[in-house]
């Protein structure tokens, strides 16, 4: 499905599960979708399953959204509680549209007691309280956490009870825009199979003799966090002269300043060095970076701002940015300001989730959990920009129940596809913002 046709099926009003690889652009139509909302005047809450892309798309955790916090049951006396919260209840009254993003880390359990929380405290039994539910991800990516000794069909949230009663229409996005490299694409759609070729498992092999030209020193990603943090700390510790601290700045609710703290990928108070390795961790592509672009800082500004050569040559100062969580009109509850950037000769794979970088060193050989060596890989446009030192089995591995959900997914957006056109959808978009009580455009554009 092009991104043109599912960003018209989600302003229809429909519920959807917007889905495809890594790097079709999915976040890139949710962003179109959620600017085309606020120019309605439609109501909505832009929500994501983890802290760390909730941060990418300004938004706030669903957990803390809808009350439900760290549980993953809710009782009835919950659920009379949650509904005495004033705060609660006016935001689900006014809530039109609710978007969770990286639907994958999402237990079943969860998405079962959103539905609850929102049928019960709107007093409507339709599925979700008669909300827009969209949901954002892909089942091959990391899965949710769950209790020891639990399946799949225990944790994926398609498997929940809530999903089967929203009826879902599946937008299975296509076109790849992040790799550029039919080798790469060919071993990650091998993963995706779950039948990895013997071609792909030599072209995994021969990544380990990868070179990179001159003044290229890929982020090194890991699995586990102590290998990450003892290579960043080794490598600055080990460049001449001393470090600059830079001291974020944050404003706002308490509470969700903390959770900024925990989520925003640079640091608090963060230590930099001529000639350390970093990486943009914020889109601007007015500036000329994007999450994940990486450099090495060469120099201070005027008035001390780090300067960054990127590996395209290019400088930019790297000034201090805004994450912030904001309310449904857009005013800001809690901002975090910061130099955008992080150290880079290391990065774990989990941090690296919905990033694209320009060259990277992996080590998979430590992989415990299946999705990760597909995470890691997929951050890369290019083979020729890898360099793999070693990997396992479950680093190819991918959850059979997620690949078989996947194919079936496929098969209903096809079908949906074929069965809609661009016009029909038209009409449901200002049906919709009629009954959503927003402002219906001039002119509806499906980009």
């Amino acid at each position: 499905m092009t991104q043109e046709k599912a960003l018209a099926l989600l302003k229809s009003g429909r519920n959807i599960f917007l889905t495809g690889s890594a790097g079709t652009g999915k976040t890139y139509v949710l962003n179109q979708f959620t600017q085309h909302l606020k120019d309605a005047n439609i109501n909505v809450a832009i929500t994501a399953s983890t802290g760390i892309a909730a941060t990418h798309i300004k938004g706030s955790t669903i957990h803390s959204w809808s009350g439900i916090g760290i549980k993953q049951l809710l009782t009835g006396k919950d659920l009379r509680n949650l509904k005495k919260k004033k705060y609660l209840r006016e935001q689900f009254d006014k809530v039109k549209v609710l978007i969770i993003d990286e639907i994958s880390m999402l237990h079943r359990d969860q998405l079962n007691s959103i539905n609850q929380v929102l049928t019960y405290c709107k007093e409507n039994n339709d599925a979700f309280g008669g909300v827009q539910i969209v949901l954002c991800g892909d089942f091959f990516q990391l899965p949710p956490i769950g209790k020891y000794g639990e399946r799949s069909s225990d944790k994926f949230s398609f498997m929940s009870t809530a999903w089967q009663n929203a009826n879902f229409n599946i937008c299975y996005l296509t076109k790849q825009f992040r790799q550029n490299d039919n080798v790469l694409v060919d071993v990650l759609e091998d993963i995706r199979c779950g039948s990895v070729t013997q071609k792909s498992i030599d072209a995994l092999k021969n990544a380990a003799n990868t070179t990179f030209e001159s003044g290229i020193e890929p982020t090194k990603l890991y699995t586990h966090n102590e290998d990450v943090d003892f290579i960043n700390n080794t490598h600055l510790a080990d460049l001449p002269g001393k470090s600059r601290f830079f001291k974020a700045k944050t404003s706002g609710d308490k509470a969700l300043i903390t959770v900024l703290k925990n989520t925003v990928l640079t640091q608090n108070d963060m230590p930099l060095r001529i000639g350390a390795k970093v990486m943009f961790v914020k889109n601007n592509v007015e500036k000329g970076y994007i999450n994940g672009t990486l450099g090495e800082i060469i120099k201070y500004s005027s008035v001390g701002i780090p300067v960054v050569k990127t590996l395209d040559n290019e400088k930019i100062t790297a000034s201090p940015e805004e994450w912030s969580i904001d309310d449904e009109k857009g005013n800001t509850l809690a901002s975090y300001k910061q130099i955008p950037l992080r150290l880079a000769w290391a990065i774990t794979v989990h941090k690296s989730q919905g990033m694209t970088l320009d060259a990277a060193e992996l080590d998979l050989g430590r992989t415990f959990e299946r999705g990760q060596g597909y995470v890691a890989l997929s951050r890369l446009r290019d083979i020729n920009r890898l360099r793999l030192l070693n990997f396992n089995s479950v680093s190819l591995m991918v959850d059979g129940l997620a690949m078989k959900a996947d194919k079936r997914f496929q098969v209903l957006a096809s079908e949906l596809d074929e069965s809609t056109s661009l016009e029909e959808l038209k009409i449901e978009s200002k049906v919709f913002i009629r009954a959503s009580r927003g402002r219906v455009l001039t002119k509806i554009v499906h980009k």
